[in-house]
């Protein structure tokens, strides 16, 4: 965006209803190591100052969008399009096909329409991410699968709202890929309340089916009681926002904001009719002002945002404090099947129990390397007796997570397996990043995701090798301490005793 551009963008925000104080806040482009475009302080800042206050009608939602009046939210509901992103991603669409005529015009006009995160990758590019779990979380194939079969029969349904010369340019399956990534990359959540349909300029009407939106966190900030509520998170199933009574919502002016591990200074609340940025530390003239991501991984950052966060971390080396492994529970399942001799289908009917019971499918490992509960819950399940399984079934709860000799050597097989989803060593991808010169930067970045993943693992691994170890040598004192039986009948104190 150049600087006329964000002047004609900062102009359409003050005039639609939204403040900023520009005397303290100002937008520079920074290095692509420090977010590319961003904020700046352009003074020293105090702790809960507000830079910018957002209109709740101003953010741009299926709520806020004309569509799906337009539309007839009868008909919306029934093509699904009130469940996950598609609606969302048509209303948007929609809007920019209308350009200046769109109350969100200047805006749209903003955001990115390149995107370097996994989902524009080449198969190449893509196969450097083998192992993580960042392929199998784009969702590329289900994405593609509601463009065509609820946006694209919706939009033939309606020429009128459609005109079919638009189809090819505004309405691509491109575009709806692109607009797909602006809402992953910038959006943001934000709780409802019981004013909450603002399609009209500066009017809101109650209904408790409405509201607003987001990808980045959102908390309540009560001025009276200086409180804020921290439990909003980014959502992955929007099925679930609907009934949490969050939207999904995208948000100008906040998300000119950067953000970077452990360095926000600032956080967006959400009031009645508005949402505000609000400082949450001072910030030095001159500083970047730094929004908040809730400290994601690399796998995530790299997924949603086309980037990844390089630190330095204990013991020399450089990643993400935040970095996290998934585990998935049929690595455990099949390292138990390895060791019992006996197939998946004769653990079934357990499998289908801790499920039931709200058990975890995919563990999470991160860089405290400790071993979750649930895993070890899990596996000791796995290795009950018929009796000890039905009586465990009887009480409705799964075992204790102790990490006892079997356990152990269950996960540790698990995480091996683990390891080897990857397509090259830890040593490998090391040596990679030593001699870089040439490198895509694709692949620099899935060299990064790929090795923060493998530290947590093999770390780990040595980890619970070593209680494996120790749980072994203690077996072993306690049996050499055990006194050999040579018993052969009462002794001559016993005998002595029974007189």
């Amino acid at each position: 965006m150049s600087l006329p551009e964000l002047e004609q963008f900062l102009s359409w925000f003050q005039n639609s209803g939204g403040t900023i104080d520009r005397d303290a806040i100002g937008f520079k482009y920074f290095s692509s190591a420090e977010g590319g475009r961003g904020a700046v302080a352009l003074k020293n800042i105090e702790k809960d100052q507000t830079l910018f206050t957002i209109p709740r009608y101003l953010t741009l939602s299926s709520k806020t969008s004309t569509l799906p009046e337009k539309f007839g939210h009868k008909i919306w509901k029934e093509r699904a399009l009130d469940k996950g992103w598609s609606g969302l991603i048509l209303c948007m669409m929609w809007e920019d096909a209308q350009a200046l005529n769109s109350k969100w015009g200047p805006y749209l006009e903003t955001l990115p329409t390149a995107f370097d995160t996994p989902m524009f990758w080449s198969e190449k590019d893509l196969q450097e991410l083998e192992g993580t779990s960042v392929v199998e979380k784009l969702g590329k194939e289900d994405a593609e699968r509601d463009y065509h079969d609820k946006v694209v029969s919706a939009i033939q349904s309606r020429p009128d709202l459609f005109p079919p010369g638009t189809i090819t340019i505004h309405y691509s399956l491109e575009r709806y890929h692109v607009m797909g990534s602006r809402i992953l990359s910038r959006s943001f959540d934000v709780e409802r309340t019981n004013t909450d349909d603002y399609t009209g300029d500066e009017e809101m009407n109650t209904d408790a089916d409405r509201s607003t939106g987001n990808a980045m966190d959102v908390d309540v900030h009560d001025e009276q009681a200086g409180k804020e509520d921290n439990s909003i998170r980014a959502p992955e199933d929007e099925e679930e926002d609907e009934e949490d009574g969050i939207d999904v919502s995208m948000v100008p002016i906040a998300d000119l904001l950067n953000a970077r591990f452990g360095s926000e200074n600032v956080k967006l609340f959400y009031e009645e009719n508005e949402l505000k940025m609000i400082t949450t530390k001072r910030i030095s003239a001159g500083e970047q002002i730094w929004n908040t991501y809730d400290d994601l991984p690399n796998n995530e950052l790299l997924r949603k945002y086309g980037h990844v966060d390089i630190l330095p971390l204990p013991g020399g080396a450089k990643g993400n404090p935040a970095d996290v492994v998934e585990i998935r529970a049929d690595l455990v399942l099949s390292a138990f099947s390895s060791q019992s001799g006996t197939d998946a289908a004769s653990s079934a009917e357990r499998i289908d129990w801790w499920l039931e019971e709200g058990g975890d499918d995919i563990f999470v490992l991160e860089t405290d390397y400790e071993v979750p509960e649930a895993i070890a819950s899990l596996t000791r399940l796995l290795c009950l007796s018929s009796d000890e399984w039905e009586k465990a079934r009887g009480k409705g709860k799964p075992p204790k997570p102790k990490l006892d000799s079997p356990v152990l050597d269950l996960i540790i097989i698990a995480l091996q397996k683990r390891i080897a989803q990857y397509s090259s060593t830890m040593k490998e991808d090391e040596q990679i990043l030593e001699t870089k010169e040439g490198m895509s930067f694709n692949k620099y970045q899935a060299v990064i995701v790929r090795l923060g993943e493998k530290r947590i693992l093999h770390t780990t691994l040595q980890r619970l090798q070593n209680l494996l170890a120790a749980e072994k040598a203690k077996s072993d004192n306690t049996q050499k301490r055990k006194p050999v039986s040579t018993f052969e009948g009462p002794s001559k104190s016993m005998k002595k005793a029974r007189r």
